[in-house]
């Protein structure tokens, strides 16, 4: 892969290498993006992708959410994937019976422990503390494998969350997550509370992070420096208001960045983020990171000039993440956009013929306030002959 990667030696003082798991919460976390509803079909269709893709767990859904949940659940679970299928479930021990009822074998178990996220749930301490212990408990009396997420952990107050992580492992947790959950934590902070859980406890950590400030693949990578052992996110960063972080974006920086290894199989990440978007009915930004549809594409003339060299004008190889490279033609095209366009046709045309061309590309490019085809293109270069 390294021969696909042209970023240079500026990184590797901050080279963290190792390896990190990815827990992909697409159907339940990202299904909370405004307008977006999955039936129980698509999210079997979303899962088998996810495994495809070689995340390493996948967070089927909270059951209790509705029956289609439920009935999606348990297609889930029956379609012999091999990626770990985790539940999703309240500190409340009738989550946690619907889970047992579906036979699952692992689950997060969330529960606020900010003030501000008591006050807004009528709860106190107390009684957050009482639900924790016997929701955990009773789970891990029951087989399960409990991962505890508390919730707005960025915004607790820090005595307090240690004796919250500190209870819930002691409930019988094996796992715990250190959750951003309105994103409001940069990546200094993020790393301070990784490590600062770290510390308190011995076990496993995750990072779950949200992406209002824009920070979440930075917040995901610090919290891997800080030594998380799992990355929460979701396909195209779907989720609730900014969304999560993106996994797919978390994979390439900490692959191409940091040395991180993952399971991740980058040259499929484009076509699992448009089989997601298509089935939620969203648009992205074509210049997207990673997945855009126009992360490879040129109609800068300058840009074009060195379109033989991608190592020139691109960090990373269109192959890595399963795109293609190509040329469009437009306002901004030079002559080396329409030499690359005509051999790609097959046209033959003189130098005088090609600069003509250029200009007639250029004047319906600002005409139209967009790209001109292939076709108009044909038919341009067909009048000059």
């Amino acid at each position: 892969m390294s021969e696909q990667i042209w970023t240079g030696d500026l990184n590797a003082p901050a080279a963290i290498g190792g390896q990190v798991g990815l827990y992909d919460t697409t159907l339940r976390d990202g299904e909370q993006t405004v307008g977006v509803v999955l039936d129980s079909e698509q999210k079997l269709d979303i899962a088998r992708a996810l495994d495809e893709l070689g995340v390493d767990r996948i967070e089927a859904g909270f059951p209790r959410v509705s029956a289609d949940d439920q009935r999606a659940f348990e297609l889930i679970q029956r379609a012999g994937l091999r990626a770990e299928i985790w539940g999703f479930s309240r500190a409340l021990r009738a989550d946690v019976d619907a889970l047992l009822e579906l036979g699952v074998q692992a689950a997060v178990i969330e529960a606020p422990v900010s003030d501000r996220k008591l006050e807004a749930y009528l709860l106190d301490r107390e009684e957050v503390l009482r639900r924790i212990v016997d929701a955990i408990s009773y789970a891990t009396q029951s087989g399960m494998t409990i991962a505890f997420f508390g919730v707005d952990g960025t915004r607790a107050e820090l005595d307090f969350l240690e004796t919250v992580y500190k209870t819930a492992t002691e409930a019988g947790a094996q796992e715990a997550a250190v959750v951003d959950t309105l994103g409001i934590a940069g990546p200094e902070a993020v790393a301070f509370l990784v490590g600062t859980v770290r510390g308190w406890l011995d076990v496993p950590i995750h990072f779950h992070g949200h992406d209002d400030f824009g920070l979440a693949t930075a917040s995901a990578v610090a919290a891997v420096r800080a030594g998380a052992r799992w990355i929460h996110g979701t396909i195209n960063g779907m989720g609730e208001r900014a969304g999560n972080a993106d996994l797919g974006e978390v994979a390439l920086a900490l692959t191409a960045l940091y040395g991180v290894e993952t399971n991740l199989r980058l040259e499929r990440l484009r076509d699992v983020s448009a089989r997601v978007q298509a089935l939620s009915g969203y648009e992205l930004e074509p210049w997207k990171a990673l997945v855009g549809e126009t992360l490879f594409t040129r109609e800068s003339g300058a840009v074009a000039s060195q379109f033989h060299d991608p190592p020139s004008i691109e960090p990373y190889a269109a192959d890595l993440v399963g795109a293609e490279r190509r040329i469009v033609l437009g306002k901004k095209s030079g002559i080396d956009s329409i030499r690359i366009k005509c051999e790609e046709l097959g046209l033959d045309l003189s130098e005088e013929a090609e600069r003509e061309l250029l200009a007639e590309v250029k004047r319906l490019g600002s005409e139209k306030r967009g790209l001109v085809s292939d076709d108009e293109f044909r038919e341009l270069a067909a009048a000059l002959r």
